[in-house]
């Protein structure tokens, strides 16, 4: 059985909120050995980035390689995206991030100025190839914390998958579980409030849709991205909730470590747009161990209600 982290633990890799805003732009041309940059491959699959030995040039360079024409891509919403990220200083390069080779990222946070003004604009469909100076990232000081000098040129081919936008929400009409099952308030836009009965908690694991969705359905190994509130069927308290954080989560389903076993198997065949009441017995969460780190038990029944708001495959 696998047991994973709590569902917001995910770690958002080097290209979203772990990046914080350095110095002001620069201009848009292409300069020195930018223009002999060179990305092969199909939008959608990993692509083959070809950067040559020698210094990079001063100016922030944006190529759109793949015009796509899907929703625009803003600094006022979350996007989802796969992107390979090289540093480049002087003669030689390295490739530290591919989430090609692992699964899409969920983009909800401050970018460096040159990423914000590269992808600012672009549709989702596109593949855009974005080189970025020290001065549109983090200038001469660079990122310790993230390996990056403050020589290093960034080098991001950036494949834009979808947008959700900051009020995405669930619409229709919305049910209850029924009988001995937790209720959940009839609201959108904000947390649901969960009541959990005085009877004991189903010994199954136990999905009911409360809300159905009409858009495609959730299949293993696809990147769902999703609000949630997760309580503790004992004490009846909240124990996590993307709503706190104010912006949504994404990860992949029915993929080793990423949630626990009973959401992976609860959202499975759900669609967009709906609203899911999942209720996880310990054999399918934290088993005997327990989350201590949130006020799990052992033996602690855990209830989760999700709302899904897009897909990816």
């Amino acid at each position: 059985m696998r047991r994973a982290k709590i569902i917001s633990g995910i770690v958002t890799p080097i290209l979203g909120v772990t990046m914080l805003a350095a110095c002001s732009g620069s201009g848009g041309g292409t300069t020195g050995a930018n223009a002999d940059v060179t990305v092969t491959g199909a939008y959608g699959k990993a692509p083959t980035v070809t950067i040559p030995s020698t210094a990079a040039g001063s100016a922030l360079t944006v190529k759109t390689l793949v015009q796509g024409n899907g929703a625009q891509v803003s600094s006022s919403a979350a996007f989802v995206a796969n992107y390979v990220l090289y540093l480049w200083d002087g003669s030689s390069h390295k490739q530290v991030e591919d989430t090609f080779t692992s699964s899409p990222q969920l983009i909800d946070g401050t970018l460096v100025p040159g990423l914000t003004t590269a992808l600012d604009g672009k549709k989702v469909g596109s593949r855009v190839l974005a080189i970025v100076p020290p001065a549109d990232a983090y200038g001469s000081s660079g990122n310790s914390e993230e390996g990056i000098n403050g020589s290093d040129t960034m080098v991001f081919v950036v494949d834009l998958l979808g947008v959700i936008a900051d009020n995405a929400d669930i619409s229709g009409s919305q049910t209850q579980a029924g009988p001995g099952l937790p209720t959940v308030s009839n609201t959108t836009g904000t947390a649901p409030a969960i009541t959990i009965p005085s009877s004991a908690p189903p010994s199954r694991l136990t999905t009911k849709t409360l809300v159905q969705g009409t858009g495609p359905a959730v299949s293993a190994a696809e990147y769902v991205v999703v609000q949630y509130t997760g309580v503790n069927w004992r004490t009846g308290k909240v124990f996590d909730s993307s709503w706190s954080r104010d912006q949504p989560l994404g990860f992949q389903v029915d993929v080793p470590n990423s949630v626990i076993l009973g959401l992976d198997t609860g959202l499975l065949g759900q669609r967009v747009g709906s609203r899911v009441l999942v209720v996880v017995p310990p054999a399918d969460g934290y088993g005997s161990k327990g989350e201590s780190s949130a006020g799990i038990e052992g033996t602690d029944t855990l209830v989760f209600v999700v709302d899904i708001l897009g897909v990816f495959g």
